[in-house]
């Protein structure tokens, strides 16, 4: 499966950009902020390191299952901007009842609930800014990454400033406020057509959604698509596993409050959006795996220097530059996917790397709490570092496709 040509897209505000990279950060602000209070739910319910762990498993087993039939969803419906606005309102609301329970099974299934929500984003609107934008795609995908970055690094400064004077509980309900306003924004903003909403070969939803699904096996034999898929799964596994257990490492083995392990993290994050847009351009002029395979590389360094560092000062310094190599290229794998990629397919590839990611992401927290529960939580940075080799190994062998040429629209 090859990309076709591009046809002249017509240039459009960078309003419209703004407005989709400002709902994606939201999508990330909530899980963000849960990451941190994951310690203080596990002390409060008594949970080990495996039920911990679990809750993000649940999750993102949940994104695996709901990520393909989204992604098909996508393609066949053409308003995009009720899907971003159904996707926020669907993490936001399982979050808000999280607050109110003491049950660990009502927080599974809440997790569960928050990973098909989540999923139902990245399919509509990562294809609606590359179809906008194909000749800058790992730009404008940067920009995309770069606000899920701001969400993961703010939520929890946020939710370690609110823990002061907050219960979790209360942190939680507070939380759901600014999504549920960004969902009505996006709602009322794209309620007219948008380039890009054009349904898969067909003018109705049915047969727009029986084109893709005799495409898919053409699709699975992709083997850019399939490549990426499977190495970005690996990444996940490694990323996932970080953002559930770092909060733990920092609070349980080095002692630090909550406001700090909130800085840690933003550290983690904010070098992660400082270098998105570096690795977004380089990744258009240079290469897509160029900039992917020295990130992973670089990634593995730092994830065993974390395990020499252990207990001393230099595994928060450690966590930040971890941030920049590990978190910058999430924009550059979602731009190589759909270089790879035909347009009434965007949707449907995006949901499938997706599911495929999550994935790594579900049985990545389980793992790495079962290692912690036996070899203690130092033991799983090793164990990480193997899994992002692994991750660069599949990158290294992914076929470049032909990019799409456009003229480049103006920037703002």
């Amino acid at each position: 499966m090859t990309t076709a040509t591009a046809e002249s897209v017509p240039q459009r505000s960078f309003v419209d950009v703004w407005l989709i990279t400002i709902g994606h950060a939201f999508t990330h602000w909530y899980p963000a902020t849960f990451y941190l209070l994951l310690p203080l739910i596990g002390s409060e319910l008594g949970l080990s390191y495996a039920q911990i762990g679990s809750i993000l498993t649940c999750q993102y087993v949940a994104g695996a299952i709901s990520n393909i039939p989204g992604g098909v969803l996508v393609d066949s419906v053409s308003r995009k901007g009720l899907l971003m606005a159904i996707s926020l309102g669907w993490v936001g609301i399982p979050y808000l009842l999280m607050g109110f329970t003491n049950a660990y099974w009502l927080l599974l299934t809440c997790a569960g609930l928050i990973g098909m929500g989540n999923n139902l984003w990245h399919p509509t609107a990562i294809p609606l800014l590359g179809n906008l934008y194909p000749a800058r795609r790992g730009l404008v995908m940067s920009f995309h990454g770069m606000a899920g970055n701001v969400g993961d690094a703010l939520a929890p400064l946020a939710a370690g400033a609110l823990l002061t004077v907050l219960s979790w509980r209360g942190v939680v309900v507070l939380n759901v406020l600014p999504g549920v306003a960004m969902a009505l924004l996006l709602l009322v903003y794209f309620s007219r057509p948008q380039p890009g909403d054009q349904r898969a070969g067909g003018r109705s939803a049915v047969e727009a959604g029986a084109y893709v699904l005799r495409n898919f096996g053409v699709l699975l034999r992709n083997r850019t698509v399939m490549m990426l898929s499977i190495g970005s799964a690996f990444r996940s596994i490694t990323q996932m596993s970080l953002l559930t257990f770092l909060p733990v490492f920092i609070a349980r083995e080095l002692g630090y409050s909550a406001v700090w392990i909130g800085a840690c993290m933003f550290a983690l994050q904010a070098c992660g959006f400082a270098a998105a847009p570096i690795a977004g351009h380089l990744s258009d002029s240079m290469g897509r795996r160029q900039v992917i395979v020295s990130s992973f590389a670089m990634t593995a360094v730092v994830l065993l220097f974390m395990a020499f560092a252990g207990h001393s000062v230099a595994f928060v310094f450690f966590v930040a530059i971890l941030g920049f190599f590990l978190f910058a290229i999430r924009a550059v794998l979602q731009a190589w996917l759909l270089d790879a990629t035909p347009k009434e397919m965007a949707g449907t590839s995006v949901g499938f790397m997706f599911g495929v990611q999550a994935l790594g992401g579900a049985i990545g927290p389980f793992i790495s709490g079962s290692i912690a529960d036996h070899y203690g939580l130092p033991a799983t940075f090793y164990f990480l570092a193997s899994t992002i080799v692994v991750a660069n190994v599949f990158m290294f062998f992914t076929p470049m496709p032909q990019r799409e040429t456009a003229a480049k629209p103006a920037m703002p």
